[in-house]
């Protein structure tokens, strides 16, 4: 995607394969700034801040991390406490369990010496394939978009929650990759942007990226979606995910559930878009098997934002003492959802088996 017209990624190995860069999305939507990434400890630090989020990006990342972690030493003994140290970073999306477990499997045939330049080659190979998958991603939504339109025959009001933009993956996005192809193709949409509470995702994030590339859209607090929906404002809801279930239940950002809530109520097609290595084959039941990452207190007790000089400011907006819960996602049962879409097309919550029989042995 683009920043002032010059292309980007949110992630990059430098020419000299020391290191990493990445956009601090914790600076944006008021300063871009790139972060050099130069050790596994220094990658498990940006992931756990939330410097790189967004479960495609995560698995970017810790498939980075590795290579990074072999630059100090290529061991087994070496890469057995990296995987432990980007396990545990961000517990709920499944893409950083995923990228790990393929690059311990790419690394463990080729000796030590030869695994630094095998670690870095599978990396980028994760990173170039996430952006195949997204835009493909794209690609299948907009068809899904266009059927909607015409529907319609008005511009599109589509509501989508959290930051599920390029910034959020390698590039394209996922719930945002439909919306990018459908703006590229000439179609009249405009995004409602949840703020996303209490890190603002959607404020922070989406809304600057939607900006960057020219889409319509409006921020509005995480409590208006219903609301917009009773009203006939919301033509579509298109969310991304952390991690779907093999039955299709979804765990996304929190407030995700509300969201389909809400569309269900009011016969608003709600469709969630996720690459194949979000899904995790291995889990049946959302509610009951996916772990919900606790994330600090002061998430919710502070927020920062531009004084009127330019300077950023934090400050705290709860009474002292008062006790704060922050629970980072929340799961949407698969019978809420009307469809997922992945790279290989769209097919209904409960059905990814149509779309990935080797994964289910040809059950649906």
């Amino acid at each position: 995607m683009k920043i002032n017209s010059k292309n980007f990624r949110t992630i990059w190995p430098h020419s000299t394969g020391k290191y990493v860069e990445i956009i601090d999305q914790t600076l944006l939507p008021h300063r871009l700034e790139v972060k050099r990434i130069n050790s596994l400890k220094a990658m498990v630090a940006a992931i756990k801040t939330m410097q790189v989020r967004g479960a495609p990006l995560i698995g970017a990342a810790a498939a980075y991390g590795m290579a990074l972690a072999t630059l100090e030493d290529a061991g087994d003994e070496s890469l057995t406490k990296a995987t432990a140290d980007l396990l545990a970073s961000r517990p709920t999306a499944v893409n950083l369990r995923w990228a790990i477990e393929r690059m311990l499997v790419h690394l463990q045939p080729f000796t030590v010496s030869a695994r630094v330049a095998a670690a870095w080659a599978e990396a980028a190979a994760i990173c170039d394939e996430d952006v195949v998958i997204n835009k493909a991603i794209g690609e299948h939504g907009l068809k899904l978009i266009q059927d909607v339109v015409a529907q319609k025959n008005r511009p599109l009001n589509i509501l989508t929650h959290c930051n599920a933009g390029w910034l959020a993956t390698v590039d394209w996005g996922t719930a945002l990759a439909p919306v990018y192809a459908a703006h590229d193709a000439g179609l009249a949409v405009h995004v409602w942007v949840d703020e996303t509470r209490p890190r603002n995702q959607g404020a922070s994030l989406t809304a600057w990226e939607l900006g960057q590339y020219g889409v319509p859209h409006t921020v509005v607090t995480d409590n208006a979606g219903g609301h917009l929906m009773q009203h006939g404002k919301v033509d579509l809801v298109i969310m991304g995910a952390d991690r779907v279930t093999s039955t299709g239940d979804v765990c996304n950002k929190i407030g995700s559930y509300l969201k389909a809530l809400a569309a269900f109520d009011n016969k608003v097609p709600c469709y969630v878009a996720v690459p194949s290595p979000t899904i995790d084959w291995t889990i049946t039941n959302g509610l009951r098997e996916i772990p919900i990452e606790e994330r600090s207190a002061d998430e919710v007790a502070f927020i920062t934002g531009r004084l009127p000089d330019g300077k950023l400011a934090t400050v705290n907006i709860l009474p002292q003492g008062s006790a704060v819960a922050n629970p980072a996602f929340d799961v949407t049962p698969a019978r809420l959802v009307t469809g997922i879409i992945t790279e290989r097309g769209v097919c209904a919550s409960r059905q990814l088996g149509v779309l990935f029989p080797e994964k289910t042995g040809g059950k649906r």
